[in-house]
């Protein structure tokens, strides 16, 4: 990695984070709702990142539309954890959107005789309203908790950390125990295992600074918030790699250049959406 793009890593890292940290702590009105457009607007700039990936590989969709349809789902979770609307007007936008990919191929096509695009619209649109989507919204739905602000804020810690810490070990000792995965050859194992010590440490560390957010149910305390900084740290690396595995896929190096140092959108929160449905389950089950 070039010194250009390491220090452009380190600035998100000791900028953007604290920036981040201070919105969670400084703006929890409206159950977080700050925190919940950001999420809104990051699902819809994903979506339409993954949107050019799966148009390289013969899957079109216009940006618009991948757009509007990633956002579907996190702006229903905003609408019902913000402003207390009925749980159901999930189902409708989401089924909105799908009513609208199904009959959309009725006007698209209506004067042409080649409908062999259509499968392949419908595979990509609702390909993004699930990934990113569906699974970002998770994070918003960790402000219903009781204890939002310290959950949120150990999900965002438990990922960030993970992959920073990953990196660092990775540079430092990974030299010679990379390619375990081959869709991401440079990791290496010294970086898994780095990124794993931070997820747990993190949870360990805020379950006893925190203990009216972190009470156990049936486990110890100490088991359960080193288990789920384990599980939830296995998540982290998984979405990372699955992102790799698609960008291999569709021949894309990053899935954007919206974020110095990292790419784009999806390269920033293709972890924190695989992430949050596990942390926020596991959350729930072990307090």
């Amino acid at each position: 990695m070039n010194k250009h793009k390491v220090i452009q890593r380190l600035l998100i890292f000791f900028i953007g984070i604290p920036l981040v940290i201070s919105l969670i702590i400084l703006l929890p009105q409206y159950n977080h709702l700050a925190l919940n457009i950001i999420v809104i607007l990051f699902s819809s700039m994903g979506a339409v990142e993954f949107s050019l990936m799966l148009k390289a590989k013969g899957f079109p969709i216009y940006v618009i539309e991948a757009a509007i349809l990633g956002s579907l789902s996190p702006l229903a979770t905003t609408f019902i954890v913000s402003f207390d609307t009925n749980s159901q007007i999930t189902q409708f936008l989401f089924v909105t959107g799908a009513f609208w990919v199904l009959i959309s191929e009725i006007f698209l096509y209506k004067h042409r005789e080649d409908f062999s695009p259509v499968l392949s619209r419908l595979v990509a649109a609702f390909s993004v309203m699930i990934y990113p989507g569906l699974l970002l919204s998770w994070v918003i739905t960790m402000s219903t908790l009781t204890h939002s602000t310290v959950v949120i804020l150990a999900f965002i810690l438990t990922v960030t950390t993970n992959d920073s810490l990953a990196w660092v070990t990775g540079m430092l000792f990974g030299k010679n125990n990379k390619g375990i995965f081959t869709v991401s050859p440079n990791k290496s194992i010294a970086g898994y295992v780095g990124g794993m010590a931070a997820s747990v440490s993190i949870c360990i560390i805020l379950a006893y600074t925190n203990p009216e957010a972190f009470v156990p149910d049936q486990i110890p305390k100490l088991l359960s918030a080193a288990l789920l900084g384990f599980f939830s740290g296995i998540a982290v690396i998984l979405g990372d790699l699955a992102e790799s595995a698609i960008k291999r896929s569709s021949g894309f190096k990053d899935s954007g250049r919206l974020v110095p140092g990292r790419g784009g959108v999806l390269d920033c929160t293709d972890s924190i959406a695989l992430t949050a449905p596990v942390f926020y389950v596991l959350y729930r089950f072990f307090f």
